[in-house]
């Protein structure tokens, strides 16, 4: 299974395309392996783009917050799930208005240091992001999370995140927001999903890769079979703390993703 996040990482950080994957792409298909969106974006997003990459697998959406599975994706529902809009569906936390709430009624007093996606037009989000409109629609269409634009000190950050953190929030910064949800993650979300291919494919050993450029995407790069952590051009790599079979690209987002696949997964199978 290849895990991956998706901005900075199979999407490049600035432009937002896969040009420079898509031979990889192509060739992890051609493998039958899977290839599941592991994102801080929310499920219309990926949907869009698992469309456009013609991706079929199950998704994580929102830092972990659910897992997306196609209808008849296994032979059974699994445990836990509720059916929507062609998927099995399993939660990981509140959903986002439980955050709103928590923000407003709990948190005021750090109202002057943040924007939230809840408050930003498409059109504001499209400035800061540098998405089109209609993918900034997508990404206000958040069920499970609040992202931040943080505009205060370091110092209101650090006190910001030991206040709502104490009242049951997790906070994980991503490539651009800090990202407000419950405690949730890529990892325990992957873990989950890793062990419900197991107990479908009993005859078989699962495997996971995981790639991420950022430090929301450690949890899943700990949890991962083999870690690849990609080059940002705007932060160095976070620290894990795994040291074994961890790699790291030299290249930036969907080139250094795609060589490293290569190196690490694709040139193993060609020799078999």
């Amino acid at each position: 299974l290849v895990f991956t996040d998706l901005d900075g990482t199979l999407l490049d950080h600035y432009s937002y395309q896969t040009t420079d994957a898509e031979p990889t792409l192509v060739a992890l298909k051609f493998h039958d392996i899977d290839i599941i969106p592991n994102s801080s974006k929310t499920a219309s997003e990926i949907e869009s783009i698992r469309e456009k990459l013609q991706l079929f697998a199950p998704f994580i959406i929102e830092n972990g917050a659910a897992v997306y599975i196609p209808i008849n994706y296994f032979n059974t529902q699994p445990e836990g799930t509720f059916i929507d809009n062609g998927y099995w569906v399993k939660p990981f936390c509140q959903p986002v208005a439980h955050w709103l709430a928590l923000l407003t009624e709990k948190m005021s007093s750090f109202s002057h240091c943040y924007q939230g996606f809840s408050q930003l037009s498409t059109q504001q989000i499209s400035t800061l992001t540098g998405l089109t409109i209609e993918q900034s629609k997508m990404a206000k269409q958040r069920q499970y999370g609040e992202p931040l634009d943080w505009l205060g000190t370091e110092q209101d950050k650090l006190a910001f995140i030991q206040q709502i953190t104490a009242m049951g929030a997790n906070i994980v910064q991503g490539g651009r927001f800090l990202h407000l949800s419950g405690r949730c993650d890529k990892g325990k979300a992957q873990a989950w999903l890793t062990q419900l291919y197991q107990k479908n494919y009993r005859d078989k050993s699962v495997m996971s890769v995981a790639l991420g450029d950022s430090e929301n995407d450690n949890a899943m790069l700990e949890q991962a079979t083999i870690a690849i952590q990609v080059s940002s051009p705007v932060h160095g790599f976070p620290t894990l703390q795994r040291s074994k079979n961890v790699y790291q690209s030299h290249q930036y987002g969907p080139a250094g993703w795609a060589t490293c696949l290569q190196q690490v997964l694709l040139s193993k199978l060609e020799r078999c």
